[in-house]
């Protein structure tokens, strides 16, 4: 029997800002901000979720993505696809005055590993 621990999954949360943000009058998006750091804390304090480093791109693309470029990442190990899943739905969970953040804000996940050379390739070294 093997002791090999398995790899976790090298995961890439996509986070879109919708248009219903930008709706909003203006000075109301504190709500909306408040929820969102407070659903960057969840994914940080999820177990199973090692988070690597996010990224804000808000500076160069202004405005709402429904996809591609996406508004912000959030690059993390994570152990099983259940709390990728996890991670996702916190955007149905994470309340933002009577609605949720999901009113405001996508997340998409990017499953993959490590970007490493595998043990069974050769380098010729």
């Amino acid at each position: 029997m093997s002791d090999t621990k398995t790899a976790p999954l090298r995961v890439l949360f996509c986070i879109g800002i919708n248009q219903n943000f930008f709706d909003l009058p203006t000075g109301q998006g504190g709500l909306v901000w408040k929820a969102f750091s407070g659903m960057m804390d969840a994914v940080a304090d999820t177990p199973g979720v090692r988070v690597i480093g996010d990224i804000d791109d808000d500076s160069h693309m202004v405005g709402p993505s429904d996809g591609w470029p996406w508004t912000c990442y959030i690059l993390a190990d994570v152990d099983t696809q259940e709390t990728v899943k996890a991670v996702c739905n916190l955007f149905r969970t994470t309340s933002v005055g009577e609605y949720t953040l999901w009113r405001y804000a996508k997340i998409e996940a990017r499953i993959g590993r490590a970007l490493t050379v595998r043990e069974d390739v050769d380098l010729g070294v």
